[in-house]
Order: structure tokens, then C-alpha cells, then sequence
């Protein structure tokens, strides 16, 4: 919560300002402003900055009613590869997607894991033979955070804000005949729905 931290330690900052510290761009944070300003956290006036907020002072009218829309409100369907795809492929869907971060399915659409732009970058740098290797070799497998169409939205985006991530693949849970535990992936939930989602809360 590296962003929160300076709100609260330079009141008022600017966006820009914040971006400066953290050694990124403007348009790099803007979303994860977006949701700190939705979850509470922080709070925005125009031409003056952002301040930090108490959480017992963000319970109006636009907050109860995000409060109240789950995850399957608002999930999009997910863009996933089969664990035998090359990257190659891999690449190739994560750029005509235009998106962040593929889940990586068996042949009955049940998560495995998820690889991002930069998990495909380590792969390809220096290593003339990426392009054929299964993008199984690359994803990452353990660990992997994911949310239910039951759960609520605001939670969505605290685990996208806590785990630095762009996006949440939405699953279902399955138990096989010999009990192991699968996750169907049926959705996604990502960093740019939830801009949006504030943005119309904010222009009406």
C-alpha cells in the first residue's frame, strides 16, 4: 500500500506527484488511484490532490450501493490458453486481446495457472527456444489468487490492490470422484472494470 502511505505522510499530493516517488508514470497508477478512491481509502478534489480518509467517514450513499454488487455482476469472460499452447501462441493472444495476463486451462477449462506480460518476457529474453516451449514451463502455479462470482466486488479489488495485480480469474470449485479440489475458470475481473465502474458511479 506503498500509495496509500505517501497520502497520508504528504497531504495534499498530486497524482503526479505520487507517481514521481514511486518511479513509475502517471497513467501507470491511475487505476489503482481509481480504486483506493472506491474502497475508501483515499479521497480526490480536483486541482489540489489526494488526501487519506478514515473509513468510518466513506459510508454514503455510492459506497453502500458498490458494497452491494458482486463479483458476477460485473465479470467479463476470461481469456484463457490450454497448459499446451507455445508461447508463442501465448504472446500472440496476450497482445489480439489487448490484455494483461493469460489463465492457463487443461482440456476441461479447469485453472492451472495464470502468466503475465512479464512472466513472458523473463521467458523469451535471451532464449532463442521460448517460442516452442509450452506455456506451461512459464506460468506460474502455486499461490494463484482468484475470487468467486458470490464474492463481492470490493473485495475483488482488495486483493487486486493488495496483490498488485491486474486482473482475478473468476472460478467455480469442483471436487472430483477421488476428492482433489479443481477451480473452473468461468470469468475474469480486472483493473480497468473497475475504473469503470467508479467512473459511473461518479458521472451518474
Amino acid at each position: 500500500m506503498s500509495i496509500v502511505k505517501l497520502v497520508r505522510e504528504q497531504v495534499p499530493i498530486t497524482g503526479e506527484q505520487i507517481a514521481e516517488q514511486l518511479g513509475v508514470s502517471r497513467p501507470t497508477i491511475r487505476s489503482d488511484l481509481s480504486l483506493l478512491v472506491m474502497l475508501g481509502y483515499i479521497d480526490a478534489k480536483p486541482k489540489v490532490g489526494y488526501f487519506p480518509v478514515a473509513m468510518e467517514d466513506v459510508k454514503h450513499e455510492g459506497r453502500s450501493h458498490l458494497s452491494q454488487l458482486k463479483v458476477k455482476d460485473l465479470q467479463s469472460l476470461p481469456v484463457v490458453v490450454k497448459e499446451t499452447t507455445t508461447v508463442n501462441d501465448a504472446v500472440v493472444a496476450l497482445f489480439l486481446e489487448n490484455v494483461g495476463s493469460l489463465f492457463v486451462t487443461d482440456s476441461e477449462g479447469m485453472l492451472l495457472g495464470v502468466v503475465s506480460r512479464k512472466d513472458l518476457l523473463k521467458v523469451t529474453l535471451g532464449n532463442p527456444g521460448a517460442a516452442t516451449m509450452p506455456i506451461s514451463l512459464a506460468m506460474t502455479r502455486s499461490n494463484l489468487i482468484t475470487v468467486s462470482p458470490e464474492e463481492d466486488l470490493v473485495e475483488a479489488a482488495r486483493k487486486i490492490i493488495h496483490y498488485e495485480i491486474d486482473s482475478l480469474p473468476v472460478v467455480t470449485k469442483h471436487v472430483s470422484t477421488g476428492g482433489k479440489e479443481k477451480l473452473e475458470v468461468i470469468g475474469r475481473i480486472t483493473k480497468t472494470t473497475m475504473t469503470r465502474i467508479l467512473l459511473e458511479f461518479v458521472l451518474g
